[in-house]
């Protein structure tokens, strides 16, 4: 079950949330503070994936608890629902381009869309976790969204699934930025100029008589045949690349006379219609098909290295190892605990190859580490690597000033017992059916 954390001090905010989550109670479960305090204690040990700020509530400092959250991206992440007094919080919100807000909202527009929001959650919840704590099955993930004319379902899922690359290693920091920008973009254009049929020349009219683009694709979503039109997209989270496609149900639009220009003149000339070649700058292989109506881009994923550095890690020195270098050997009395930079580790038992980490494994040696036990098997440097090597006295001694890294740590280890324990079940079962169907005697026979 995913926490909602709610921090606000406005009982109809509160009841809203509560409210909202009676309608999913099997997935999401409502925790409400109405203290700074009590909320980052919360936010440190429970690690919420989602939490509702409320920035009208002027006894709760929400710059702090953002603050915090940014302090560590490794260990905070997930959405931020923000809920202001007046535009100029809103507007101020969006200048800040802080990609853990998801959206902010005033408060009306909250109550009546939080139970809406909820349901894009519920959908896209295999999008929400901590670090670590989901297993990326071969490295190979697909899934698809579709949203209505409306810019807040795809700002919601695109800071999710954005955030979801993150969190798994496969994008930079600067990358997320970069990736969210070219969802936005790609997303504005299919539903301004494909589904609402918004063309540059009337946009620019709107535009230059001071109208707000959102008013006009209202105006427009009041035609039943523009308002009935979806955004679809879709994804393959792949091992080196990621492909993303975004398709409306417009009519398209000549993409030709917009690709392949010159980004100077571009952006030197318009007051708008920038989108595409910023988009092209950003990401590789941005093509559109005939009609004009889909757009599909590529990425290259982060490989063999970790995006950041738990917080707590960052005074320990890291250490290069080249290829072919020995981390530590099976039987060594050290229970140092190895947090993984970059690079690949083969992990051998006696001489038997049983396991090859990655940054995506985080670390080398936690057992011995727990243990206070000898090392159960040797560890070599595939390549070139870093690692950063943790003294137990040191890291437990930081565990005490920090005790929610503790926390942390043992829920990653009950996850990883969790999924091993489901493969243990699952070849069970396999090896149950073989020996059933192919006649193999239960017992070796004497």
């Amino acid at each position: 079950m995913k926490k909602i954390l709610c921090v606000s001090t406005n009982p109809e905010l509160a009841a809203t949330v509560k409210s909202a989550c009676q309608k999913y109670s099997i997935y999401f479960d409502p925790v409400i503070f109405g203290d700074t305090e009590a909320a980052l204690s919360y936010i440190d040990y429970e690690l919420p994936e989602i939490k509702v700020l409320d920035f009208a509530s002027s006894e709760i400092d929400n710059n702090r608890i953002i603050s915090t959250i940014d302090a560590d991206p490794w260990l905070h992440n997930g959405g931020i629902i923000a809920v202001v007094a007046d535009q100029a919080q809103l507007q101020a919100l969006e200048d800040r381009k802080d990609p853990n807000i998801l959206i902010a909202l005033t408060l009306p527009v909250f109550c009546a869309n939080f139970a809406r929001l909820l349901r894009i959650l519920w959908i896209n919840q295999h999008l929400l976790f901590n670090r670590g704590m989901t297993e990326r099955l071969g490295g190979h993930e697909t899934g698809s969204f579709v949203c209505d004319n409306d810019p807040m379902d795809f700002k919601v899922f695109t800071t999710f699934l954005v955030g979801y690359l993150y969190s798994t290693n496969r994008i930079t920091d600067d990358e997320r930025y970069n990736l969210q920008t070219v969802f936005m973009e790609l997303l504005t254009n299919a539903l301004e100029h494909g589904n609402c049929e918004i063309t540059y020349e009337e946009k620019t009219e709107w535009l230059a008589k001071g109208g707000n683009i959102l008013e006009l694709i209202e105006e427009k979503n009041k035609n039943p045949v523009i308002a009935a039109r979806k955004i679809k997209i879709a994804y393959v989270l792949g091992k080196s690349k990621s492909k993303f496609v975004i398709r409306d149900d417009g009519n398209g639009f000549d993409w030709r006379s917009r690709v392949n220009r010159d980004p100077v003149e571009v952006f030197s000339e318009e007051t708008h219609g920038r989108g595409i070649s910023l988009s092209e700058n950003l990401v590789s292989k941005l093509t559109y098909n005939e009609k004009g109506n889909e757009v599909s881009f590529e990425i290259d994923n982060l490989k063999n290295a970790a995006n950041t550095v738990p917080g707590i890690m960052v005074p320990f020195a890291t250490v290069e190892y080249s290829d072919r270098q020995i981390v530590c050997r099976q039987n060594d009395r050290s229970n140092d605990l190895y947090f993984i930079v970059s690079g690949r580790y083969a992990v051998y038992s006696g001489k038997n190859l049983i396991s090859v980490l990655s940054p995506d494994d985080m670390f080398i040696g936690e057992m011995a580490f727990l243990l206070n036990d000898r090392r159960s098997a040797t560890v070599l440097s595939i390549g070139n690597g870093r690692l950063i090597r943790i003294p137990k006295n040191s890291f437990l001694n930081l565990i005490r000033k920090n005790p929610h890294y503790g926390i942390f740590f043992s829920k990653l280890l009950a996850q990883r017992l969790v999924q091993q324990t489901q493969k243990n079940v699952a070849l069970m079962a396999e090896l149950a059916e073989l020996k059933a169907n192919s006649g193999i005697p239960t017992e070796l026979p004497e």
